[in-house]
């Protein structure tokens, strides 16, 4: 049944559905894809990328004095202290396990942040003093996991998020200074979650979202610290309703809505009115974001086709000042990014020539001053390979954006290699900001594109919906159009293209070496999904909610499982395949990464499979990272380059 199955999706090559819409914007012509020349371009070390820090979460010191960062400096996430002004980073913390969201407590005494074990996505929360000393576990709940924490404007109580290890749902409630949790809502519904936004009221009230697993719907609420009444301030089926941020008194909210427009807009609604202030419509995915302290202003970010940039707004008049950041990815780290003086904002970029900073944002003077570099001094944009913003015909006729990094030097002679990317998810983006894969591959010759396929984000819900049941199918479609465009450009060899991925985007690489399988000479997948109905059995409870959400039940819809797995497509694989998994993910449990080399090593296949031990869903330690990315670039280069 499988083989025929496999059969007949492989001679599908008739559209199965109209075009979806997304944003209008202009096709690329592929021969507007070009290699720069640069004399001096020479590969990256791969240490050099391996070694480029990340940054986690940073927060402001009571007295805005000092900031701390959560980083791995030392190749673990540790938390470093450093003055506002500038100085050498100081260490706090020392765990070979990630350390991150932070928050100060009101008195300034002591850093709160979370811990999981070995990557199992069940963190407790502990404590350090500010100035150093012993660490203390508040929560120690091996069966819960505690997060999102959101420090009251006084008194001693934190706003966090809890969620059982039987359960998906996820609640809020608040903790004192004992560590003490007291629950303030009671979610039934396993595909609900819950998380603080803002205190009002002088830390009476918390404003909360209640969000649906899939990003579908979410909603708006106030919960009254004391005695956890709820009251719901903005719901409507089938949308999204999300607040960021909150004027001091409660009245007003900073808002990302898709109501009327199936895409996300920011705006601004008054409670005790209900009346909405927008700013002006934009095609393109927008985000409200925090509020300042005083509650005159909202921030704002737009995803201009995996390209973003952040913007000021005057609650008073909704004009929008631009933040002076260059394009690429641009955020807001936290709900707490805003010095206590309200002079400074926390705010990170990165590009495809630069890796991720993170800057101290002077509102006043609308400028950023860096605050600790975390690359390399290799990693510089003369260096790096340039990035370009894609946009190609899919096969049903939607437009598919993707980013494409080329090389240097190339000659547009169709004999260099490529890789496509396909991003995790499947609800997320390929946005045109730092990759340290991009940038490995591609100061190694190797064109890279990394397609927005559908049921990807950033392009409104109709597309982010698309490939809801179809998991596999026109995604997978939108995908090898990617290699088609590259080859088109005259520079890729279509018989030296490579695929790969990690999580979803590992599961579109197993899917595309099985569906198309003259379509890839290699393959590497890192955590990716073989099979639907063990991945139901045994992950987490919040992902089995969100497995529901693409899927339905291996129950409710078997067919839709059969078509939707890799395994029913494998037989057909011809690519070599390297598989890396870490022994502790509970999104994609390492029997996915087990069951893909047991299946292809019984039929002959060259596969190659690494379970790395205290390793979760994503590889945190140095060690790994450097394993990891020297054995994929290696693969690639034994398969797609050797003569």
């Amino acid at each position: 049944m499988r083989l025929i199955l496999t059969a007949v999706l492989l001679a599908t090559t008739s559209p199965l559905a109209a075009q979806v819409a997304t944003p209008d914007r202009p096709v690329t012509d592929p021969k507007s894809v070009v290699s720069p020349a640069n004399a001096d371009s020479r590969p990256v070390p791969l240490d050099d990328i391996g070694v480029t820090r990340a940054l986690y979460d940073a927060v402001w010191s009571t007295d805005g004095k000092q900031i701390f960062v959560a980083t791995d400096l030392t190749g673990r996430i540790n938390i470093w202290r450093m003055d506002a002004n500038g100085s050498w980073p100081v260490q706090l913390t020392q765990s070979d396990d990630a350390q991150s969201g932070l928050a100060v407590s009101r008195d300034g005494k002591w850093l709160y942040f979370t811990q999981d074990i070995g990557g199992n996505e069940y963190p407790d929360i502990y404590r350090i003093p500010v100035g150093g000393g012993p660490v203390e576990n508040l929560t120690n709940t091996p069966d819960r996991r505690e997060d999102s924490l959101l420090v009251a404007p006084a008194g001693d109580l934190i706003a966090v998020s809890t969620k059982l290890k039987s359960e998906g749902q996820t609640n809020v409630g608040v903790m004192d200074a004992s560590g003490k949790i007291r629950a303030l809502t009671a979610e039934k519904d396993p595909a609900y979650n819950w998380a603080a936004a803002a205190w009002v009221n002088g830390g009476k009230a918390i404003i909360a979202n209640r969000v649906r697993v899939d990003g579908v719907d979410s909603e708006v609420w106030r919960i009254d610290a004391a005695s956890g009444a709820a009251t719901k301030l903005l719901a409507k089926p089938k949308t999204i309703y999300q607040a960021t941020g909150a004027t001091p008194d409660g009245a007003t909210l900073a808002i990302t809505t898709d109501e009327g427009t199936g895409q996300s807009h920011a705006g601004a609604y008054h409670i005790a009115t209900k009346k909405w202030r927008w700013l002006a419509p934009t095609p393109w995915e927008e985000s409200s974001d925090i509020m300042t302290p005083d509650g005159t202003a909202m921030f704002v970010r737009t995803n201009n086709d995996g390209r973003s940039t952040l913007a000021r707004v005057d609650l008073a008049t909704m004009a929008k000042s631009d933040l002076a950041l260059d394009p690429g990815r641009n955020a807001i780290p936290g709900l707490a990014a805003i010095s206590p003086d309200g002079a400074k904002m926390f705010v990170t970029r990165s590009g495809a020539d630069s890796p991720t900073m993170l800057y101290a944002y002077d509102l006043a003077a609308n400028r950023a001053t860096p605050v600790v570099p975390l690359a390399m001094a290799s990693l510089t944009p003369a260096m790096l390979p340039k990035s370009q913003v894609v946009t190609y015909k899919s096969f049903d006729g939607t437009l598919i954006s993707a980013i494409v990094t080329t090389p240097f030097n190339l000659k547009r002679d169709g004999s260099n290699p490529a890789i496509v990317i396909p991003h995790g998810g499947p609800t997320g983006q390929s946005q045109d900001g730092f990759s340290r894969y991009a940038t490995a591959f591609a100061t190694r010759g190797y064109v890279v594109i990394q397609p927005n396929f559908r049921g990807s984000t950033g392009y409104g819900k109709a597309f982010q919906e698309a490939n809801f049941k179809d998991l596999g199918g026109g995604d997978l479609k939108d995908t090898v159009a990617a290699k088609t465009f590259l080859v088109q450009s005259g520079y890729v060899d279509p018989k030296r293209v490579g695929i790969f991925g990690g999580s979803y985007g590992g599961f579109m690489t197993l899917m595309a070496i099985g569906r198309t399988p003259d379509e890839f000479a290699a393959a590497v997948q890192w955590f990716g999904i073989i099979n639907w109905r063990t991945m139901y059995r045994d992950q987490d409870e919040l992902l089995k909610a969100y497995q529901r959400s693409l899927l339905g039940t291996p129950e409710e819809n078997p067919d839709v499982y059969d078509a939707s797995s890799p395994l029913t497509y494998m037989q057909a694989a011809k690519a070599p395949l390297l598989s890396l998994q870490g022994e502790n993910d509970i999104r994609v449990p390492r029997g996915q990464a087990q069951e893909v080399n047991e299946l292809l090593k019984a039929k002959g296949n060259v596969v190659e499979t690494v379970f790395y031990p205290a390793e979760g869903h994503g590889f945190q330690k140095r060690e790994t990272q450097l394993d990891a990315l020297r054995r994929t670039i290696g693969w690639f280069d034994k398969y797609l380059k050797a003569k």
